[in-house]
């Protein structure tokens, strides 16, 4: 069973901890909201007894003070509760910015085995319950237990005898809403992580949606869905029960409370002991008393829930992030030489995936990698760009070894353009020049003409200045390869990888792209992931791969003449 741990409450005050000058304030104006409510009903005992004397005056007087005091009271909760708000705000602001910081710090492999919805709902549900919960607790809980703290004493002043009956009834209400929280807090961990798949299922359905409806998914998508969100309600349903429970059973409390005060005060003032303005005073008093204990129940409720969240995100914050390489050199290519040795790595401990690979690339150098689906090719130019570590060997450029340098210098050094193609929310200015934020109007357009996607853009309306998403229904997924194209003219990186860069390009487009790229190729090192054998024709080297391991190797020549795994691949792809 999850339960609530109170570093989690730690951790938050230190979120709460640069906002000590507001939080300084808010007490302040709780202070003087409680303090001129507490005077409220003195004032009104008071006037009372006045009207019940005579003293038209006196009344007046109190009349005015009690005018003065509930104008008071409205100003200072006005303050409370705007100080409260920007409290509130700025510290999920600041939870949810260190999140979306350890997100770019994580290593992909973490990306790769999470689902992408629910550290979505981390850092944006997650991140937003927490400040729904401090924001009650700011304006609840600190005028709850300062109104709780005041009204006692001000009873006790009034009569001690009413206000000890109040105070040895009220740890049966502290008690009964202690016993209840303890058992939500776990519900709101299972709700909040229902809530969590629950997102990642619609993210998922919502990405696929094409391939949903073309395999006719829809019913048995339904039926997943309702799977999980009725188990979101069950978790729902059933802390939203248990905690509903505190309000009422305080509530019982507390008209016990009221009961005991209206007795022992109606006998006080029948045998004179008490006047019938303290009586009206202490009645009040009660009232108030007993209100801040309704209010808490709902507060412990709220924060069971905000204690369940930030438990989530901070789960998310203390996954290990990429060994900072802040302080090593930058790498400088100089000629693009690239040597591979003894390369091991394997993506779970129980199987090896690539074993003892070694290759050696020269300066301008084209490789080629082919083989199956599964078959190491991607796996190599992760290992290349350093999305992943290998387990043991070293692969270094111009004899430096890529793990002594900067992960920002090497994945600058390669110009990348995957099969999987990505555009950022914004024009299609803005998407090409990803490649070179300082680029020219001209060079951008000149890198678009290379790529070949000029045309399109030129039939749009707004053209480069055209606004673009990665979910645009207008441009297809071509011509979003086109622009990743692009950027990469207009990079003009020291390296290239091309994996699978034109595997949605028509091909007419293809074959003038592959000329563009040759031009581009000349005198950079360049690894190319293919599987139309055809473009992978002029390679200097050809990689065979199958199940982790380099099975061939040579030129298109060479291996044709050997007959053996790739010669069978070429055949098989053109029918010969």
């Amino acid at each position: 069973m999850k339960k609530p741990d109170l570093s989690v409450l730690g951790r938050v005050g230190s979120y709460i901890r640069p906002y000590r000058v507001k939080l300084a304030l808010s007490l302040i104006f709780a202070f003087v909201s409680v303090l001129f409510t507490i005077i409220f009903p003195l004032l009104t005992g008071k006037a009372i007894d006045a009207i019940a004397g005579g003293d038209g005056k006196l009344f007046m007087t109190l009349l005015a003070a009690m005018v003065v005091s509930a104008l008071i009271t409205a100003l200072a909760q006005y303050l409370m509760n705007r100080t409260n708000n920007s409290m509130a705000y700025g510290i999920s602001r600041d939870i949810r910015k260190e999140a979306f910081d350890h997100l770019q710090r994580l290593p992909l492999s973490y990306i790769d085995s999470h689902p992408h919805g629910d550290i979505v709902s981390r850092i944006i549900t997650d991140a937003d319950q927490v400040s729904d919960g401090l924001l009650m607790g700011f304006t609840q809980l600190f005028t709850g237990v300062i109104t709780i703290i005041g009204t006692l004493i001000s009873m006790f002043l009034v009569n001690w005898i009413v206000a000890l009956v109040v105070l040895l009834v009220t740890p049966l209400s502290l008690f009964t809403a202690s016993f209840i929280a303890k058992k939500t807090f776990t519900l709101f961990y299972k709700q909040s992580e229902a809530r969590g798949v629950q997102t990642s299922f619609i993210d998922e359905m919502i990405t696929g949606s094409s391939v949903v409806s073309a395999y006719g998914r829809e019913k048995k998508n339904q039926e997943e869905f309702d799977r999980i969100n009725e188990k979101w309600a069950e978790y729902s349903l059933l802390a939203t029960f248990y905690s509903s429970l505190t309000n009422p059973v305080t509530r019982f409390v507390n008209s016990l409370v009221y009961t005991g005060v209206a007795l022992s005060g109606g006998i006080s003032a029948l045998y004179g002991i008490m006047s019938i303005g303290g009586l009206t005073s202490i009645l009040s008093y009660a009232s108030q008393y007993t209100k801040p204990f309704n209010e808490i129940s709902g507060v412990v409720t709220e924060l069971q829930n905000a204690l369940a969240s930030a438990s989530r995100i901070f789960d998310f914050l203390e996954t290990e992030e990429e060994e900072s390489d802040a302080s090593l050199p930058d790498l400088k290519v100089s000629s693009g030489r690239v040597d591979i040795e003894h390369l091991r790595f394997s993506y779970t401990s129980e199987k090896e995936f690539i074993k003892d690979f070694s290759l050696a690339v020269e300066p301008g150098m084209r490789v080629a990698i082919v083989g199956p689906t599964g078959s190491g090719k991607t796996t190599i130019i992760n290992l290349l760009m350093r999305f992943y570590d290998p387990q043991s060997g070293r692969i270094s450029i111009d004899g430096k070894d890529i793990a002594s340098v900067s992960r920002t210098s090497l994945r600058k050094s390669f110009g990348m353009v995957l099969q999987d193609t990505w555009l950022k929310s914004g024009t299609i200015r803005e998407n090409i020049a990803l490649g070179n934020p300082e680029a020219t109007d001209e060079e951008i357009e000149k890198a678009a003409k290379l790529s070949h996607i000029d045309t399109f853009i030129a039939s749009l309306p707004d053209g480069y200045n055209a606004y673009v998403t990665d979910d645009s229904d207008g441009i297809s997924a071509g011509q979003k390869q086109l622009i990743s194209i692009s950027r990469i003219m207009l990079s003009q990186p020291d390296m290239l990888i091309l994996d699978e860069a034109t595997s949605s390009i028509d091909t007419r487009t293809e074959m003038m792209i592959q000329q563009a790229f040759m031009h581009l190729m000349k005198g950079r090192t360049s690894f190319i992931v293919a599987h139309r054998l055809s473009t992978i024709r002029n390679a200097d080297l050809i990689l065979v791969v199958k199940d982790g391991d380099v099975i061939e190797s040579g030129n298109h020549e060479s291996l044709m003449e050997k007959g053996g795994f790739y010669s069978s691949l070429y055949r098989s792809q053109f029918g010969l």
